[in-house]
Order: structure tokens, then C-alpha cells, then sequence
């Protein structure tokens, strides 16, 4: 019996996550992720588990614990038979992305994660914590099984907008946790313990500083599904009086959310432009209720370029040509406010290429969705675990030096918690 352990991704890489659990016999899986490294359009096979193939009932499930894909990427390859367990509102957020890009995720979860609400999968008691990640309903899972207690912290950070969870989670942890499986993103090989970075309330002070010295418009580059990102390019622009330009996209993602509380198309201060990508998939597809729901909220071509100084501008590297064919990007300004390392990427040199030929300058302000070491020290210390061990981590074999009782584990070998 016990409760036995084998990471097939995640421990000597950043993304790409899958853990497979077993205790008596019968398994489950952590997330299930497409490894960052992997080039796009390359195919990635899954792991070697047994039941992805609907073919084992031995497996009870995949648990998501959030919407990014190096969590949920290959949640796609699996036998449509196999139970899969994720956040409600993350579910309907997948489903809208589906059919705007080719990395949503259309189908229906066995059962939802409920914030602090147990669960039970076989042998398995699973509690779901929500917690602070650039991703929405992102969730920590602590999985109990024959007397033994496993915390994974999926994605973790302490400096978002939702940083009132993870304070949460040190005042009120999960006691008698025998294996803390924590992410590492900023555990690095050159790692000096101390450092941090902006929070989101760092970036929303960047992006408004900007905003207000740009004569023309400015243009938000980040990703539709941080929600905490929309949030913060909608506050930096009434800062600086200026209102706020979404497409259709990340209105249907701000949309699903199923908060009031979201910035979204039927606010004042915001407006939604459907780019020519976007009305040519909804005519493709004959989507119109997608369009007749922002009819009101619309805004068009001339009114962006007539106004352009008063606009903060969602923007998508395929807009350039026809934003710039009718004069919206003179004197404007673009603020990246993603992961720098996509610059280095061949899409990132030709949007960079593209901005330099528009004579478009772009500042970074970013906020990593990942903890500072810190962070995970206190996370260590009201936890308590009896050992921890390193995930989503180029340097895993640098934990000891931040943590106490760390136990490295090899992918694809089975251990016991």
C-alpha cells in the first residue's frame, strides 16, 4: 500500500508538468502538460502511462491544476473515456479559447475544484487551494492516500492580484504534509536567494507611467487568459484617462470568467475591436452570436485612429497592417507585458521587426506568475513538510541550498512520499 510517486515531466524542466500517483493499485495524474521547451508545431507523444488510452481502469482521473499549457497542453491526446478534474471557471475558459486559438481545450470535466472542498477518487482524497497564479482559477492539490499526504503547489506566486491566497495558505496549511512537490521556476543556477521582481502592482504603476508620456496610442501586449493582466492594463489606463480596447478574444475570456468584478465588454470604459483574423474566423464559422454580444461595445477603425490618443489598444502582432493602413499606430508606443524569453523566439525577433518598421518603440513591464525564493521559504516554513521535492525547475539540484530536507527526484522512476 502507500502512496508512491513518479514525475514523467516537470522535474528537471520548466512545464510540461505530469505526476502519476498509485496507491493500492489504482493511479491518478496530476496535470499533463506540453513541455515549454517543445518547438511549435511539434508533435509531443505523452508519457508512458498506462490508461491514457481509456484502456486501464486502473487510472481514475487527470486533475488540472491550471489553464496553462505546460499544465493541460496533451489533456487533448487523451481517450475521450478518461475523467478529467479541473476548476469550473478554468473549463469555460479553455472552451472560449478553443475556438480562437489551437491551444484551448473543448472537453467537459468529470467534476470541478472547489477551493478548500475534498473530494474523493478511489483511494484518493484530493483537496483543491486556490492560490495566486498569472493563470485564473489556478489550484494547489494536496492528495491523501493509505495515511500519507502529498502537496503539490502547481503554479504558485505571492505577488498578484490574488495575493491574499497565499497569505491565506500560510496561516492556514495543510498539516502532517509528508512530500511538498514545489515548483521552482526561479530557482536558478545562478540564484542568489533574495532576489525579486515586480508584483502586479509594479506593472499596473510601469504600464500608466507609460501610458500618460505616449502622444499616440498605446498598444498592451499580454496574454487574454491572465486575468490579473487585464486587470492591470484596464486600472493603468484610467490612470492616465484613457479607456480600454479588447478584441473579441479576450472579451469572450473575461467573459467566462463568470465574474462581475472583471473588466469586460459591457463596461464603460472599455470597447471591443474585431480585428480581420477574428471576423473571418466568425464568418468561417458562422459565429454571430459571439459578435452580437459586444454589437454595442464596438469600436471601428476610425474612431481608434481619431481618438488613438485617449486608447489603450489590446494588440496582436497580425493587427499591425491594418491598424497601421489607416493611421492608428502614428507616435504609438507598445508595452510587452508577457515572458520575455517569447521575444527570442522567432515570433518574438518578427514582431520586434515589425514594431521597428512602424518606428513603434516597446517597453517591458512584466510580472512573473511564478513565487520568488522568499516566498517559497515561508511557503517551506508553514508547511513543514518532512522532505521537499523540486518541480518546474531548471535547477533542481540547487534546492538544498534555499531549502532544508530536499530530496531530488529522476523522472520517470517511482518513489514513495
Amino acid at each position: 500500500m502507500g502512496l508512491s510517486c513518479r514525475i514523467h515531466r516537470g522535474a528537471h524542466e520548466i512545464g510540461g508538468n505530469c505526476i502519476e500517483l498509485e496507491s493500492g493499485g489504482a493511479r491518478i495524474v496530476l496535470d499533463l502538460g506540453r513541455p515549454i521547451t517543445a518547438a511549435e508545431g511539434t508533435d509531443v507523444p505523452l508519457p508512458p502511462v498506462r490508461g491514457f488510452d481509456g484502456n486501464d481502469p486502473s487510472l481514475l482521473g487527470v486533475v488540472l491544476s491550471h489553464p496553462h499549457p505546460d499544465h493541460y497542453g496533451l489533456m487533448s491526446k487523451l481517450a475521450p473515456s478518461v475523467p478529467i478534474f479541473m476548476g469550473e471557471a478554468a473549463s469555460r475558459i479553455l472552451a472560449e479559447a478553443a475556438f480562437f486559438t489551437p491551444g484551448g481545450l473543448a472537453t467537459a470535466p468529470r467534476g470541478y475544484l472547489r477551493h478548500r472542498v475534498p473530494f474523493d477518487l478511489g483511494p484518493f482524497r484530493i483537496t483543491p487551494f486556490l492560490n495566486d497564479h498569472s493563470a485564473f482559477d489556478a489550484y494547489s492539490l494536496l492528495v491523501e492516500a493509505d495515511g500519507r499526504r502529498l502537496f503539490y503547489t502547481g503554479d504558485i506566486r505571492a505577488h498578484g492580484r490574488k495575493a491574499r491566497l497565499f497569505e491565506e495558505l500560510l496561516r492556514r496549511p495543510p498539516d502532517r504534509v509528508d512530500v511538498l512537490l514545489m515548483e521552482g521556476t526561479h530557482v536558478r543556477a545562478d540564484s542568489d536567494g533574495r532576489a525579486r521582481g515586480p508584483s502586479e502592482r509594479d506593472v499596473e504603476a510601469a504600464c500608466a507611467d507609460t501610458f500618460a508620456s505616449t502622444r499616440g496610442m498605446a498598444l498592451a501586449l499580454y496574454s487574454a487568459q491572465n486575468i490579473d493582466r487585464l486587470v492591470t492594463m484596464y486600472r493603468a489606463a484610467l490612470r492616465t484617462g484613457r479607456d480600454l480596447i479588447i478584441d473579441l478574444y479576450t472579451a469572450a475570456i473575461a467573459a467566462a470568467t463568470g465574474l462581475a468584478s472583471i473588466p469586460q465588454a459591457g463596461w464603460p470604459r472599455v470597447r471591443v475591436f474585431l480585428p480581420n483574423a477574428q471576423k473571418a474566423k466568425v464568418l468561417r464559422h458562422r459565429a454571430f452570436a459571439r459578435t452580437d454580444a459586444v454589437r454595442d461595445r464596438r469600436i471601428y477603425a476610425d474612431e481608434l485612429r481619431d481618438r488613438r490618443d485617449q486608447l489603450v489598444m489590446t494588440f496582436r502582432a497580425s493587427m499591425a497592417n491594418e491598424l497601421a493602413a489607416t493611421g492608428c499606430l502614428d507616435d504609438a508606443v507598445a508595452v510587452w507585458s508577457m515572458w520575455p524569453g517569447y521575444l527570442r523566439e522567432p515570433s518574438g525577433v518578427a514582431l520586434e521587426a515589425t514594431f521597428e518598421a512602424h518606428g513603434i518603440p516597446m517597453h517591458i513591464h512584466h510580472a512573473s506568475g511564478h513565487a520568488f525564493i522568499p516566498d517559497l521559504q515561508r511557503l517551506v516554513g508553514a508547511i513543514a513538510p518532512e522532505r521537499v521535492v523540486p518541480i518546474h525547475s531548471f535547477a533542481g539540484d540547487r534546492f538544498a541550498a534555499f531549502f532544508p530536507r530536499v530530496a531530488q527526484q529522476a523522472d520517470g522512476a517511482w518513489w514513495d512520499t
